[in-house]
């Protein structure tokens, strides 16, 4: 009888270690397609090349770090759009999180068409009044002052229960209304270092960063800048090698990964 109860226990100690171990063949090296938001992205291949469907260049990766990739939730960005925003601010990491496969959608205080720096009228999907909730909340440069962010804007954007918040260029002044760069370090568009520090003086404000990583509070420096952020948090979310494949898909070969200052990983 002991002897039975002994075999028993340890065939059963001897299941939990196998399944508590990695499969092997999730460290096998498979190549997938560069990120395209098409369905050539669920497919691998065995050796390096292009994609014959997207004809994008594959990338080398772990078998254990694609299925991971394939199951993660699609992640939700809202883009809150004001009269005057600058047209590269938003439309650049708009362009990096679309072609990541992340959902994002726009937000502005009405459905009135917006003008984007005199020239490009934009309108918005939601407004303040009825947009869907989101994973994460971006706000951009151009004008931020009171005549546009308003304390209405200011209401919704503390209002949103959002995992993390990112900006571009002055978009950090929004944030900065809104309390949320309080006692954390930040950056912003070159000729605005010091305002921003004179406006919130709770925040450190650095120059000559391209990007500032809090943890859940990210701020870029001016344009491309803010695309170096946007591929920056792709990479938090879904690895180095993806965000390299966003980079080669958008053809942006000035991207250098860690090229910020990464306070929070």
């Amino acid at each position: 009888m002991k002897r039975a109860c002994l075999i028993i226990f340890l065939v059963i100690f001897s299941s939990s270690l196998i399944k508590a171990q990695p499969s092997v063949a999730d460290d096998k090296i498979i190549y997938v397609c560069g990120p395209c938001n098409g369905s050539c992205d669920e497919l691998q291949f065995d050796k390096p090349g292009v994609c014959p469907h997207c004809k994008m260049e594959l990338i080398k990766m772990k078998l254990g770090d694609f299925k991971k990739q394939l199951v993660l939730k699609r992640v939700t960005i809202c883009f809150y759009l004001q009269d005057g925003v600058e047209v590269l601010d938003f439309a650049g990491p708009m362009e990096v999180f679309i072609a990541a496969g992340f959902n994002v959608f726009t937000v502005s205080k009405s459905y009135k068409p917006l003008r984007a720096q005199t020239v490009l009228f934009i309108t918005p999907d939601y407004t303040i009044n009825d947009a869907p909730p989101a994973d994460i909340l971006a706000v951009f440069g151009g004008d931020t002052g009171p005549g546009v962010i308003d304390d209405s804007v200011m209401t919704w954007v503390k209002a949103q229960k959002v995992k993390s918040y990112f900006s571009v260029c002055t978009g950090a002044f929004i944030l900065g209304k809104a309390g949320l760069l309080d006692n954390l370090t930040a950056t912003t568009y070159h000729l605005q270092i010091d305002n921003l520090q004179k406006a919130y003086p709770k925040t450190k404000v650095l120059a000559n960063t391209r990007f500032v990583d809090n943890g859940n509070v990210i701020t870029t420096a001016g344009i491309s800048a803010g695309i170096d952020g946007a591929l920056h948090l792709v990479e938090k979310l879904r690895g180095r090698a993806y965000a390299e494949g966003v980079a080669k898909t958008i053809e942006y070969d000035k991207w250098v990964p860690e090229n910020g200052l990464v306070l929070v990983k």
